[in-house]
Formats: C-alpha cells, sequence, structure tokens
C-alpha cells in the first residue's frame, strides 16, 4: 500500500471523532479492533477497510483515555502531585497530575488550576503536592459560539479546580522558563515588550488585549502565533547557514541531506524554545514528515505531503481533530496548494522588487478569498483590510523582525550587550512602525451572519468553473448551485413563527425573544473585572443569527441580569429599556404595563407600582402571549413576592412555558405558583459549578410532580423554544441540535455545586 493511501485511511478513520455522538465502549473498540487486524493480514481487497477501522479504533481509545479523569476524578479530594506547565496571570495555573493519591499516572491528565495564587511565586517546570477540589471540564454551548469544552479536551485538560493547600516539591524551574524569564528582563525597558516576547517564544499571554483586537481586525493574528510561518523561516535560515559553511569545504563533505537536517534540528530547537504549544507542535510534525519525504529519494507532489503531514499529526494526537487551529492550518495549506495549481501567477517581464510585490499580492489575494469558507464559519466575519495590513506585516515581521529577535535571543546568552540592546532597540523600532500602520487602516472588520455561508465557497466554484469551462458546459447546475447557496440570503421565516431563546451565559440570565429578524432581551446576562456576557456571547451571537435588537427588558438590578447593559447600549444606542428601576432614560415597568411588539403582547405582572422592595423581590415578571402560547419570564422573583403576586393578579399567570425564578433557588417557585401558571416546560439558566448548588433538588422535584418538563443551561445549553400555529417545539443544543460525545455531561451526573 502507498503512503498517500495510508494517510487518506488514517485521516477518514479518525475524522469521526469530530461528529460522533457518542463514542462506543472500549469493549467495543477492542472488538472492531481484532477484526481490523484480521482484515488487514488476511483480506488483500478490504486491507483498506481494515487499516482504517484500526485507525478509528485508535482515535477512540485516545478519546476515551481523556475522558477516564473526567468521569473518574471529579467531584473529590485529591492528593496530587501537579508539575506547572503553564501560568496565566497570578491566579491561574495549567498543570498536569504526576501522582494522585501516591499512585503515578500515565499519562498525566491536565487540570486547570484557578482562584487563588500559590504561597510562593510558582514557574514552568515547579512540582508543588497540592489538596484539589477536582471537577469535570464544562463550558458554555451556544450555537455558533466559541466551544470552550471541546478547546479544553483537544488541550487534554479534562479536570479543573481549586487547591486548598500547596507545597513546593521541586521548585526548580524548566530550563525554557528560565531562558524566557531572562528575555523578559532584558525586554522590560521597551514599549512593545509583550508584543516581542509573543513573536520571539510565543509568551502572548501579556499582549495587551487591544493589541489582540487590532491584530484580528486586520486580519493578522496569524503573524502571533510560532506556527508554520515562523518555523518554517527559521528552518530556511538553518540550511542558508549550513550551505554557506558548504561552500567553502571540499566536494566530497558537501551532501544534499545535510543542510536539510540541520535546518530540521534548528526549527525544532526554536518550536522548543517556544513552548512546543500545539501550532508550533504540529508545525514542527510537518517539517519532520516533509523531511522523511525528501530523505525516501522519491518525488512527491503538494498534495500527497499535504495528506502525508496531516495524518502524522492526527496518529499522533487524534484530539488534535478538535482544535480550530488545525482547521485553519490544514484549510490554509490546502488553499495554497490549489491556488497555484489552478491559479498560478503572471509570468511577468519585470524587475525582482515588482515580481515578488506581485507574487505576494497573489498569495494574500488566494488567501484572503479562499479562506473565507472557514473564517467565517469560525470567526463570524472577515476583515476587508487583510490585504493591505498582510501586504505589509508579513514581509515586514518574517524577513525583519523575527530576524532580529532571534538574533537578540543569541545575543543575550551569548554576545555583547550594547549589540543586543541596539537590536532589542531596532526590533522594537519595527513593531511601533507596524502597529502605526495598522491603527492607519480604516475600520476593516465585517460581521458576517449565518446566512453567507454558502456564498463564501464561490470563489472556489468559480476558479474550478473557469479552469473547467464550466459555464458553457454545465449552465443548468451552476444557476441551481447558485439558487441554492443563495436561498437563505432571500428566505423569510414565516410570519407567524416566533422564538425564545434562553442563552447559555453561565450564572446569570439573558432570554431572546425573536421575530421576524429582530429580537428583544429579558435581562443581559452577567459582568465580570474586564468583561461582561453581552461582549462575549450576546452580541455575537445576535449578529451571528442576524437579528436586530430593538428593546431590553430589565427585570432588576443584580450584576448577572444587567452584567451587559451598557456594552448593549453602546453598540446599539437606539435600544429602549423596560426596568422597575426608575433609572434615566429607563420605560417602566410595573403591574398593569402592556405593550405590543411584532404582533406579540406583553403584559407586566410584577412589581406593583411605587414599590419599596428591593432586588430579588422588585424583578419585572412578564407574560409574552400570541394570543394561543405564552411565556412567563420572572427573572429572580422569591416566594413572598410570589404570594403577593398571586393575590394581586392572579388570573393573568397560566402560561404555556415558565422561566425557572432564582435560577431554581428553593427560595422560589414555589407550589402555589406553579399550579397557578399551570405550564408544561421550564426553563433555568445557572452555571454548573455554582457556589449557591443551584438548582435545588427539591425545586426540580417540585416542577417534576406538576408535570413540567425541565430544562436547564448547564444540561442542554442554549435552550431554544418555536411557537408555530402548529404548536411549539424545544430545541436543546447539547442534546438535540449538536450532540457531540465532547459536549456530554462528565463527571457526577448530580454535581451541579
Amino acid at each position: 500500500m502507498r503512503l498517500p493511501t495510508i494517510a487518506i485511511s488514517a485521516i477518514i478513520g479518525i475524522c469521526p471523532l469530530f461528529w460522533l455522538p457518542q463514542l462506543p465502549s472500549i469493549d467495543v473498540a477492542g472488538t472492531i479492533t481484532l477484526g481490523a487486524i484480521a482484515f488487514v493480514i488476511n483480506a488483500r481487497r478490504f486491507r483498506i477497510v481494515g487499516l482504517t477501522a484500526l485507525f478509528f479504533c485508535w482515535g477512540v481509545f485516545a478519546a476515551q483515555k481523556i475522558i477516564i479523569p473526567a468521569n473518574t476524578l471529579s467531584g473529590r479530594p485529591l492528593q496530587a502531585e501537579v508539575e506547572i506547565a503553564a501560568i496565566d496571570g497570578e491566579t491561574t495555573y495549567y498543570g498536569k497530575l504526576l501522582r494522585i493519591n501516591g499512585q503515578r499516572q500515565i499519562p498525566a491528565p491536565g487540570i486547570v488550576l484557578y482562584g487563588q495564587a500559590l504561597p510562593e511565586k510558582g514557574c514552568v517546570g515547579q512540582i508543588w503536592q497540592m489538596t484539589i477540589k477536582a471537577r469535570a471540564v464544562h463550558g458554555l454551548l451556544n450555537e455558533g459560539m466559541f466551544d470552550g469544552q471541546r478547546h479544553a479536551l483537544s488541550l487534554h485538560r479534562p479536570l479543573t479546580g481549586r487547591f486548598t493547600q500547596a507545597n513546593r516539591v521541586d521548585g526548580q524551574c524548566s530550563i525554557r522558563s528560565q531562558l524566557v524569564s531572562a528575555l523578559a528582563n532584558a525586554l522590560e525597558p521597551y514599549p512593545w515588550q509583550h508584543v516581542m516576547l509573543a513573536l520571539a517564544v510565543g509568551e502572548r499571554a501579556d499582549v495587551p488585549a487591544e493589541i489582540k483586537r487590532l491584530l484580528q481586525e486586520t486580519g493578522t493574528s496569524h503573524l502571533m502565533a510560532i506556527s508554520g510561518l515562523h518555523i518554517s523561516l527559521v528552518a530556511m535560515m538553518g540550511w542558508v547557514l549550513i550551505r554557506g559553511i558548504q561552500r567553502v569545504l571540499p566536494c566530497r563533505w558537501i551532501g544534499w541531506r545535510m543542510p536539510l537536517c540541520a535546518s530540521f534540528l534548528l526549527a525544532l530547537m526554536y518550536a522548543w524554545l517556544s513552548g512546543l504549544q500545539p501550532p508550533a507542535l504540529r508545525s514542527i510534525i510537518a517539517a519532520g514528515v516533509w523531511l522523511l519525504l525528501r530523505l525516501s529519494g522519491r518525488r512527491w507532489t503538494p498534495w500527497e505531503v499535504w495528506l502525508c503531514c496531516i495524518a502524522a499529526i492526527l496518529v499522533l494526537d487524534p484530539l488534535a481533530i478538535l482544535t480550530q487551529s488545525l482547521w485553519l492550518s490544514a484549510f490554509a495549506v490546502a488553499t495554497l496548494i490549489f491556488w497555484y495549481q489552478w491559479m498560478p501567477p503572471l509570468r511577468l517581464q519585470c524587475n525582482v522588487i515588482i515580481k515578488g510585490l506581485i507574487s505576494l499580492v497573489h498569495l494574500q489575494l488566494g488567501l484572503m478569498l479562499l479562506l473565507l469558507p472557514l473564517q467565517v464559519s469560525i470567526f463570524h466575519g472577515m476583515s476587508w483590510t487583510s490585504l493591505p495590513a498582510n501586504l505589509v506585516a508579513v514581509p515586514l515581521v518574517t524577513l525583519g523582525e523575527i530576524p532580529l529577535l532571534l538574533a537578540g535571543v543569541v545575543l543575550h546568552f551569548t554576545g555583547p550587550a550594547t549589540m543586543e540592546n541596539y537590536i532589542w532597540l531596532l526590533a522594537d523600532c519595527l513593531l511601533e512602525g507596524l502597529f502605526w500602520f495598522l491603527r492607519a487602516l480604516p475600520q476593516g472588520w465585517q460581521d458576517i451572519d449565518y446566512r453567507w455561508q454558502g456564498i463564501v465557497v464561490i470563489p472556489w466554484l468559480v476558479i474550478i468553473l473557469w479552469r473547467l469551462n464550466g459555464c458553457t458546459r454545465w449552465p443548468a447546475s451552476i444557476l441551481a448551485c447558485g439558487t441554492l447557496l443563495t436561498f437563505p440570503l432571500w428566505r423569510q421565516p414565516p410570519p407567524q413563527t416566533w422564538s425564545v431563546t434562553m442563552l447559555d451565559v453561565g450564572q446569570g440570565l439573558s432570554i431572546v425573544i425573536t421575530r421576524n429578524g429582530k429580537a428583544l432581551l429579558y435581562d443581559t446576562g452577567l459582568a465580570w473585572p474586564g468583561g461582561d456576557s453581552a461582549q462575549q456571547l450576546i452580541i455575537p451571537w445576535l449578529r451571528w443569527h442576524h437579528l436586530q435588537p430593538e428593546g431590553i427588558v430589565l427585570s432588576h438590578e443584580h450584576l448577572d441580569h444587567r452584567g451587559g447593559l451598557e456594552t448593549l447600549l453602546k453598540t446599539w444606542p437606539a435600544l429602549w429599556v423596560r426596568s422597575p428601576l426608575q433609572w434615566e432614560g429607563h420605560l417602566p415597568c410595573f403591574r398593569g404595563e402592556s405593550w405590543r411588539w411584532e404582533g406579540l403582547t406583553f403584559r407586566a405582572v410584577w412589581p406593583l407600582p411605587g414599590t419599596m422592595d428591593k432586588g430579588n423581590n422588585r424583578s419585572c415578571v412578564v407574560r409574552v402571549d400570541d394570543g394561543r402560547y405564552s411565556v412567563l419570564l420572572t427573572g429572580d422573583i422569591e416566594i413572598s413576592a410570589e404570594m403577593s403576586m398571586l393575590s394581586h393578579y392572579w388570573q393573568h399567570l397560566a402560561s404555556t412555558l415558565v422561566q425557572v425564578p432564582h435560577h431554581g433557588s428553593s427560595t422560589s417557585s414555589s407550589l402555589a405558583l406553579l399550579q397557578r401558571i399551570d405550564g408544561q416546560a421550564a426553563l433555568a439558566s445557572m452555571a454548573r459549578y455554582n457556589a449557591w448548588h443551584f438548582p435545588s433538588p427539591k425545586v426540580k422535584t417540585r416542577y417534576s410532580q406538576q408535570h413540567y418538563r425541565w430544562f436547564d443551561t448547564p444540561h442542554q445549553g442554549q435552550v431554544t423554544v418555536n411557537f408555530s400555529p402548529e404548536g411549539w417545539q424545544i430545541h436543546s443544543l447539547r442534546d438535540q441540535i449538536y450532540p457531540r460525545w465532547y459536549h456530554q455531561w462528565f463527571g457526577d451526573a448530580g454535581d451541579n455545586g
């Protein structure tokens, strides 16, 4: 069997890890493995099938291995020996559990420890003895948003937790940590020190958020990751160095293999210096595969090399299939191969500088057009200024900044301090000029919603059809394809339909009511130092779903309900706000208030006008009604207010669905309220690991006894209820819309505290 065939078999076998709703058990995978081995050995005609099944089982075993710690170590105190692998800020540590209760762990499961600082300043490479309360990884899950749980599993971090005690066992920092610390001290006087450290050794934790945002808006974020671009540059420098040495050697000492091997070793050293982060590790694996293919002495096509590199990465780490960065890297390389084969640059008779500029424009144009499908799918937008930004940034960083920084690193440990300072100063000035240029560019980021996912594939189709003369050969097929791709743009939802979506915002509340492409929000999630739910989740979600928000109903003043209010008002200043807070600019939301919006009737049933209550019991309770079905939104109302509400306004509480008051607290959801509402389903919003152990088990039991169907965001993620004249349906993201093995509820099924 040829090597590319084996590579295709490996890719096909491991790719199902991305789509499987459940993993086969270890026993089932073992049985498949035995059958596959028999196919490979005895059935020549079906050998490729057996080999694909073997790779599939290899991926399943890798996935089962990563979720075992999440299911067995969660929810109980552990005496663990932890090696610090990375540090983010002062209170977040990424570690590996070397020993648990005295037993060696092979392989060592990864864990994220957060919430407090170590007794002494820690560094990467240290080993600590800790008492840990470990918890299975769990992430927010909303349609089209960042998938934190999948990301954590792809990085082999199935556990999170806090430590109550920590004693240092081995205080020796790793060699790389010492080198990075020395470089950080040397770069401290320079304004662009954090960016220089990120470009030199991959330490991006301290890069300011403003710089990260600017890089994303200009489409130059890829320059900050130590990946294929940097690794290839270092390898090329090593190759040039050895070839230069060979020019003065006798002919019998000159071999073509030596520059290749030396360049790979130099690239490997640089990847180690950058911390062997996933992009760098994948790049060095690909470089190793390319080296072995070159040393084989055979001629390999670009697609064969690409297949072998992707297969090697997946075989060495099957969980890499879950990472967005792998998809981006693989797709980018495939794009370049396709672009240069199907749209080669024009051969012009001009000087070297103009020819180089034309080649760079050709390269960036191909990447901008052909990476659109993946970029829209992952980032939900594109940068119109990425072409001019990359035309300046790529050569400046790769040919100027990176060589200067590498020279500075070498001089820091070997050369005179004066020359080193000049190098750092020049590198700092280059970055100053680069970011001045990026800031001078017009605002180029364009949000793109889900409707354009088919249209952004058109550049690929246009190139293929043009090269194959498809416009004259298949006109009817092209017309049908164009109609299908543009269908989401001109398709209008039925006017009678509307929906209610409870977003998974953690320990807070945000509900979006949508109809006819417009949205109204009930509460805006929570806020924290440096961010809020609106900035991180609500605004991107609204834009991705092509919804225009028109108003906000704010239940009460607590930060987990109004956290994103200011951000939403800055983004859409024309939004009206209703609340019981009597703040400037807020419309009233008291009993007796009612209004119409997009054919729906909104009626406030609590609090009473002129109430002196504060906090939870002043929550604005609103009933949304389409004439047939209704939803009762209750905020954080508690039992005392529930009883008062029932005595004053009980006639208008009956509803099809209810938002569970106060996140399922035992101080809310009285039996009298549930009986009066007489609903069919209850929707609750809270974080899985919340300090109050919401929801209360007796509250869930109470809803069940009253025949409510229970849905909550920790179990279901985003919950959407669609209403139409034919009826209503509930769709939960974790169970129905996007069921995947890596979205499961790991650990103790009843542990929500």
